[in-house]
């Protein structure tokens, strides 16, 4: 089944200190398993091309990505002190960015209006 696609996607790149890479990887399955909790997120993975780190990560709507950094604030601030956010692009329907433009001030990302889509209807099967 198609649904009309909504989701507010955060787009972060991180520079990974030299040295620091092994560090920032396990922070990364740190913020994984933190964020498993969480209902409002739909996908959360990061992938890596040799010393940038990315953060694949949807959301519900705008309330999820703030309930979700909220969710992981400690952990953002100890990523922090090994990597540098390098990009943020933020991708969701006009009213949800909206609702984030203030609280995500602080970072400077770039905001993509999302036109309509489509997504497939139903949750994949989530590994433990």
């Amino acid at each position: 089944m198609l649904v009309t696609d909504a989701c507010c996607t955060l787009v972060p790149y991180f520079e990974v200190q030299d040295g620091q890479l092994a560090a920032f990887q396990t922070l990364g399955a740190r913020f994984v398993e933190k964020t498993r909790s969480e209902s409002g997120c739909i996908h959360y993975a990061f992938s890596f091309n040799g010393h940038i780190a990315h953060c694949r990560e949807g959301y519900e709507n705008a309330a999820a990505v703030l309930a979700h950094l909220d969710n992981v604030g400690a952990l953002l601030d100890e990523a922090l002190k090994i990597a540098k956010i390098i990009r943020l692009e933020v991708h969701g329907p006009a009213e949800e960015l909206e609702i984030l433009k203030e609280p995500l001030a602080e970072l400077n990302p770039e905001f993509f209006a999302l036109l309509p889509g489509l997504r497939r209807a139903g949750e994949a099967a989530i590994p433990s």
